[in-house]
């Protein structure tokens, strides 16, 4: 069965590249080229790829954002992310989005090839180049995100999750009610998460809360 590819990426050498290694094998074919995220989500509405190969970083819409858009709205197109990036922001930031799948663009051919095959058939592709990454997210990103916390702010957190209010706090911990918000700020800016229900989410990932009765 034939494979059709979408390509998304704001260098045109770099698709004729991509076009060149992957119609030499048979049942592959590329049907669309896009410079950016927006075209790559317009042509994904037309062309019906099984597979998007994006870039991560392009103009006009990002490739984290165009992925999110792609796997929503058309979940039978599955992206795989090919960056110059090996940074774990980026990798996790795509996964997140919905990719299937994470290459270097200094990657094999022959991965190439193996990752497109891999991802189409619904499965998850992890080049073991950034695979490390992913590792050390999956085994210590609590001890790691815990650590920025202070205790104070770690006993606030929990009673935040527990969904106790500014007074209700700083009446338990014999605190002003500015002091407790003040730290609530510096909690959610530490984090990167600014709703009580993505706050709560972290406190039971962390062991900071169950929730339980």
């Amino acid at each position: 069965m034939e494979i059709k590819i979408l390509l998304a990426d704001d260098h045109k050498i770099l698709r004729d590249g991509l076009v060149n290694v992957i119609e030499k094998n048979p049942n592959l074919k590329v049907v669309g080229e896009a410079t950016n995220g927006r075209e790559a989500i317009k042509l994904c509405a037309t062309l019906e790829p099984d597979v998007v190969i994006m870039d991560v970083a392009m103009e006009g819409l990002n490739g984290v954002e165009a992925t999110r858009q792609i796997s929503r709205d058309f979940p039978k197109s599955k992206v795989i992310a090919l960056s110059m990036h090996s940074n774990k922001r980026f990798i996790l930031g795509m996964f997140k989005a919905g990719a299937y799948g994470y290459l270097l663009k200094d990657c094999d051919s022959s991965e190439l090839i193996k990752a497109v095959k891999t991802v189409a058939e619904n499965k998850k592709y992890i080049s073991q180049h950034i695979s490390g990454a992913i590792v050390e997210e999956l085994i210590s990103p609590e001890d790691k995100e815990e650590s920025i916390l202070s205790q104070r702010e770690k006993e606030i957190l929990q009673l935040i999750s527990e969904g106790k209010s500014s007074k209700e706090i700083a009446e338990t911990l014999f605190l002003s009610s500015k002091t407790v918000d003040s730290h609530r700020k510096n909690i959610m800016d530490k984090l990167e998460l600014f709703t009580i229900p993505d706050l709560t989410k972290y406190a039971i990932k962390t062991g900071l809360t169950s929730l339980e009765d």
